[in-house]
């Protein structure tokens, strides 16, 4: 199948952007790297009449460091992040995420910003971005507003953009040298999308725990304070303490009513807590 008939527009700023959006409305898309936008054209299931292609505007493949933060423009691509020219917010945990998105030639065009506004619920930067902490970066005709990624995700394949706005930054939140990031998926083959993903964010030195359940056909499951997880506290031991039950409910107050579902979700939360774990276990044999 062929896409419909679209215009296609390529404005070599932000302004130029929002303004080609605002004035199509609801006959216009954003596109970034494409590998999102792409298929659902081939397969009509989106039919804009004008594409906005943002791949000339040279401010949105940026990154900035912030004393608390690393802020990635929206076109920085997964490979970007993969191959270590776009810097990493702690050891290896962005890069780690990028690594394992689809196939290399997928990560070459792909973009985090793109990503993002896509919403699909089982995408990685969906998910270790929001178990990170991120917020986004909104650029539309009036002005610039910043929200956290918790508020921009407002359901699958839904955000808060409003008409004419394009998501332009990706802020993430350093992580400390003593914490540890553990990200877990399922996949029945290599290269899909996940159909559950576990993310842990744990510092026992600091007694914080941030955790994730994600690809739940819905924004991810996010526990701000994870120590309920844990039995009630985080420190050296905290992945011998997992609480499954405390999981499980979690999902069933989500609405998965499937209990073989929710067990695949639960043991991938595990997992990654058991990896951010041995993570630490490395760090010290290591030292």
């Amino acid at each position: 199948m062929k896409p419909a008939p679209f215009r296609m527009e390529r404005p070599r700023d932000i302004a130029g952007a929002t303004a080609l959006l605002a004035a199509a409305g609801d006959g216009a898309k954003a596109m970034a790297g494409g590998q999102s936008l792409g298929p659902m054209l081939n397969l009509r299931l989106a039919t804009p009449d004008l594409v906005v292609d943002l791949a000339g505007i040279d401010a949105l493949s940026t990154v900035r460091e912030e004393p608390d933060h690393m802020v990635y423009g929206a076109l920085v691509t997964h490979a970007d992040v993969e191959d270590g020219r776009a810097p990493d917010v702690g050891a290896h945990i962005l890069r780690r995420v990028a690594g394992g998105i689809a196939y290399r030639a997928v990560r070459n065009r792909g973009t985090m910003g793109g990503s993002l506004a896509h919403a699909d619920p089982a995408a990685d930067w969906v998910n270790a971005l929001s178990a990170l902490g991120a917020e986004v970066e909104i650029a539309g005709p009036d002005g610039i507003r910043r929200l956290a990624l918790g508020a921009f995700l407002t359901g699958a394949l839904s955000t808060a953009l409003e008409a004419g706005e394009i998501l332009v930054a990706v802020r993430v939140p350093k992580v400390p040298a003593s914490a540890r990031f553990g990200y877990v998926k399922h996949c029945r083959k290599v290269g899909e999308f996940a159909h559950a993903i576990g993310a842990v964010l744990v510092d026992p030195a600091a007694g914080t725990c941030r955790a994730l359940m994600g690809a739940i056909d819905a924004p991810p499951l996010v526990f701000p304070d994870a120590a309920l997880l844990f039995g009630g506290r985080i420190d050296a031991g905290f992945a011998a303490r997992f609480d499954a039950p405390t999981a499980d409910a979690a999902l069933r107050a989500a609405g998965m009513d499937d209990p073989v579902d929710r067990h695949v979700h639960v043991e991938v939360l595990r997992r990654a807590a058991v990896q951010a774990a041995n993570l630490f276990t490395e760090t010290r044999s290591a030292a």
